[in-house]
């Protein structure tokens, strides 16, 4: 038995920088994790994975990733790879979106 949808984000990574960016619902990219549009229909999320896979000259590796809706309506990751992505580059404290925090 197929498992059944649940809410997603589409994310993939900048082709120049290599920050994560997600898909906005007006299908335009954010470094934004919160301003990421909240898929809740399989089709529609799916039809935004086949438009992002088109777009070789901006990005890479464009994946559907789990979120649930936060009391704001703003998406939230789910799973720990995700949350983590959240945070920018790792390799020192004050880089990247860890700098903004």
């Amino acid at each position: 038995m197929a498992r059944a949808f649940t809410p997603k984000v589409v994310t993939a990574n900048a082709l120049l920088e290599g920050d994560v960016i997600y898909m906005k619902p007006n299908g335009e990219w954010s470094r934004l994790h919160s301003e990421a549009k909240l898929f809740e229909d399989e089709t529609e999320a799916n039809d935004a994975l086949a438009h992002a896979s088109e777009q070789a000259s901006l990005l890479v590796g464009a994946y559907l990733a789990d979120a649930v809706k936060r009391k704001d309506g703003k998406p939230e990751p789910v799973h720990f790879r995700e949350v983590f992505r959240t945070k920018g580059p790792s390799n020192y404290p004050d880089h990247g979106k860890q700098a903004e925090l």
